[in-house]
C-alpha cells in the first residue's frame, strides 16, 4: 500500500512520513539478525545489477536511498572503492546502526545521513549512481540527484514477497515520467533488480 501511495500519489507521502519513521526507530536494534540485511542472499541482486553495468562506469558518487543499518551502501564502498558512497534514511536509530559499522573513517569516503528520500539535501546531478534496496520509489528526487548518463538501481531483496516492492511496470513508468529510460531488470537468488540511466544531455 505505501509504495503503490508513494508511486502514484506522492504528494500523500508527508502523512505517512512519521508513522514510517517511528515504525523503524522501534525496530532498528536487532535489524539485521532478523532480516538478514547484509547476507549473500540479501545483496544477491545488488551485486547482479552492479555486475551487469560495471566496469562500463566507475562512479565518483553513490548514493543509497533507504540505507537502514547502512548494508548496501557499504556493499557500494566495497565494490567502488575510489567512489564517495553516502547513506540516507528517514530512521535516525537505522543511521546510528549504519554509522556505528563505519566507526572513524579517516577518508570521509562512506557517510549516512537522517534525510528524507524526497527531499534529499544534495544538489542537481551530483551522483553517478543511486541505489534502494527494499524501499519505494521516489522518481522525482532520484532523476533530480542523478548525473547525466548515470544509473538507478532498485531492488527488491525478496522479489515480490518483499513489503516494500514495486513492480517493475510501475518503475518503468514512473522513471521515464522523469527522464530516465529502463536499460534492465532480472533476478538473482530470491530478489529482483530493476535499472534505469538518466539521458545525457
Amino acid at each position: 500500500m505505501v509504495n503503490g501511495v508513494i508511486a502514484r500519489a506522492p504528494f500523500l507521502w508527508p502523512l505517512l512520513r512519521s508513522p514510517i519513521r517511528r515504525f523503524f526507530d522501534q525496530r532498528a536494534d536487532g535489524w539485521d539478525q532478523r532480516t538478514g540485511a547484509g547476507s549473500v542472499d540479501h545483496l544477491a541482486a545488488l551485486a547482479t545489477a552492479t555486475a551487469s553495468i560495471s566496469p562500463s562506469i566507475a562512479p565518483e558518487r553513490a548514493l543509497d536511498l533507504g540505507t537502514g543499518t547502512g548494508e548496501a551502501a557499504l556493499f557500494l564502498a566495497r565494490e567502488y572503492p575510489r567512489a564517495s558512497v553516502r547513506g540516507v534514511d528517514i530512521s535516525t536509530e537505522m543511521v546510528r546502526a549504519a554509522r556505528d559499522k563505519v566507526g572513524l573513517d579517516p577518508e570521509g569516503r562512506i557517510a549516512f545521513k537522517v534525510a528524507d528520500a524526497a527531499d534529499l539535501p544534495y544538489p542537481d546531478r551530483h551522483f553517478d549512481l543511486v541505489t534502494q534496496v527494499n524501499m519505494p520509489p521516489f522518481f522525482a528526487e532520484t532523476a533530480r540527484v542523478l548525473s547525466p548518463g548515470g544509473h538507478v538501481i532498485v531492488v527488491a531483496s525478496l522479489g515480490s514477497s518483499t513489503p516494500f516492492f514495486t513492480a517493475p511496470g510501475v518503475l518503468e513508468r514512473g522513471f521515464r515520467r522523469h527522464g530516465l529510460e529502463p536499460v534492465g531488470d532480472g533476478s538473482a537468488g530470491a530478489g529482483t533488480y530493476f535499472i534505469a540511466r538518466a539521458g545525457r544531455g
